[in-house]
């Protein structure tokens, strides 16, 4: 973790160069061959498959096993799925949506809304993630109806109930004795779960699927989480298709009628959370900080073009005034050093380092290393802050402790890779993130930021129906959040799923849910 930015920059050109090599010897078909096997290489940060721990039922979704009542689609707009369709009162607070008389479970059950009502119940129970979506009065299940009588207004709830937490499983199934952690639940999807573990996952055709042919007898998941190992893996064969590609290895299947490639401006931001209850609580070295970091470099020189330099909550791939916003905390070094002499740190004993008070301006930066781009993106910053005199530290985690980390204020900053339009729009996300935490009302805000003029405006945003609005609201909501130097927004990722060339179906959604289809077919 001690090399710069430079060497890891350098580091990343060989790769590409080896990987150069590896195409130059061709790849075989052998997956073509095998009809009734796909397979698949990913990176997984799920150790268990019980959605409702951490964001593990992204896993449950991504791997063909479970479904919600409304799936997104292409523009992020929620369409029917488990639902055929919806409506709400004339006092914005009940919904009722109509179940599809054809969908089962995979153990052959139907699916009905008392088994619906009995999913989401389930979710509330055991995730306290659940009511940051939406709370509820009352949910009233009769035959194919369901009916959710909500405390307030939610303009967005069909794209709300999109999010993977509230995919529907057979709750019973579980009475029975089946364990979801280890097992997998008893979803709708076209696949169930085989075998399981953080390495390896493998799926079997669900011979009760609602919704059209399921094409393979198998689909094999492996974990492969170094990029460059998985796109060796796509190369050679031995997978047919992989998700997110890095910025060092795309190049190689870009232009290659060997292969397919799908990729897509996502909805991410790859940010560091701030924690304000640490050296980072004061305004002037947060802003510092922020200014110290070279982000066009970042994106266009380390990550070879593959991310937009970050700057705003919300990236440019949605109109919610990306433009229109002023970054206070622009990259400006030499307003960082000036910041922090305002503030009373200097250099006392010469070794590079601020202090204040016999104390050095030091602090720790978490990060998790099972996407390419994140440890890259930490010793970019940690050169940056060297150079204004800040003693940055990176400490990796495992991803699976990040949620708690994150909810715990268990860092100074804490680096995150998140869909900010996760339910459709990102009012969500900028208050899952951002509104204050009463009591754990908002338990992913463990950083203590809290402005009442930005609740004021999330509370607003979360119950209008008029989009205009909401839009509005979202960038002011932005505009504050910068001023305040709330987190540092790095970039913007492009988002790609790469197959074989005979492989067809295989889309990348901007939600980055839908993985592995019935769709996708050799």
């Amino acid at each position: 973790m001690k090399k710069s930015w430079k060497k890891a920059l350098l580091a990343g050109l060989s790769i590409v160069m080896m990987g150069s090599f590896i195409a130059g010897c061709g790849s075989n078909n052998n997956g073509a061959a095998n009809k009734d096997v796909l397979k698949v290489g990913v990176t997984n940060f799920a150790s268990t498959l019980e959605p409702t721990e951490n964001f593990f039922a992204w896993v449950v979704m991504r791997y063909g096993v479970g479904e919600t009542l409304a799936k997104f689609d292409e523009k992020m707009k929620p369409q029917p799925w488990i639902a055929s369709k919806w409506e709400v009162s004339p006092d914005h607070k009940t919904w009722t949506f109509t179940i599809n008389d054809k969908v089962k479970f995979s153990n052959g059950k139907k699916v009905d809304a008392a088994a619906v009502k009995a999913s989401i119940e389930r979710a509330f129970e055991k995730s306290n993630r659940a009511k940051t979506f939406f709370e509820y009065d009352s949910i009233e299940a009769n035959g194919q109806q369901l009916v959710i009588h909500t405390t307030k207004e939610y303009p967005n709830m069909p794209g709300l109930l999109a999010d993977p937490l509230f995919l529907i499983v057979d709750v019973q199934s579980e009475k029975d004795g089946r364990n979801f952690a280890k097992e997998g639940p008893i979803g709708t999807g076209p696949y169930v779960v085989k075998s399981f573990t953080k390495e390896r996952a493998e799926m079997a055709a669900n011979e009760n699927y609602w919704d059209g042919t399921v094409p393979f007898k198998t689909v094999e998941i492996p974990s492969i989480d170094d990029p460059n190992t998985r796109a060796m893996s796509l190369q050679s064969g031995d997978v047919d298709m992989a998700v997110n590609i890095g910025p060092g290895e795309i190049g190689l299947f870009q232009n290659n009628d060997k292969f397919k490639v799908d990729e897509i401006a996502s909805l991410r931001v790859v940010l560091a959370r701030i924690n304000e209850k640490g050296v980072l609580g004061d305004d002037k070295v947060r802003a510092a900080v922020i200014s110290a970091t070279d982000r066009k470099n970042y994106a266009d020189v380390l990550l070879k073009g593959t991310f937009i330099p970050g700057s705003a909550p919300i990236p440019p791939s949605m109109d919610y005034g990306f433009n229109e916003l002023k970054d206070p905390n622009a990259y400006n070094p030499e307003r960082s050093k000036q910041l922090l002499a305002e503030d009373g740190w200097k250099d006392t004993d010469g070794d590079g380092i601020l202090d204040k008070d016999g104390k050095p301006l030091t602090f720790n930066f978490v990060v998790y290393n099972s996407r390419a781009e994140l440890p890259l993106y930490a010793e970019a910053v940690q050169a940056d802050l060297k150079k204004v005199g800040i003693d940055m530290k990176i400490k990796t985690v495992d991803y699976n402790l990040i949620d708690k980390m994150g909810q715990d204020g268990d860092y100074d900053m804490l680096i995150s890779n998140i869909v900010t339009a996760n339910t459709g729009d990102p009012i969500w996300f900028l208050a899952n993130y951002w509104h204050t935490n009463d009591n754990g009302s908002n338990p992913q805000n463990g950083s203590g930021y809290s402005n009442p003029q930005v609740d004021q405006l999330l509370d607003a945003a979360e119950t209008e129906f008029d989009p205009a609005k909401r839009r509005d609201y979202a960038i002011q909501i932005q505009q504050l959040l910068m001023n305040d130097g709330a987190a540092l927004f790095l970039g913007y990722p492009k988002t790609n799923i790469v197959t074989g060339s005979y492989l067809k179906g295989a889309v990348m959604y901007p939600s980055d849910y839908y993985w592995i289809t019935n769709k996708i077919t050799k």
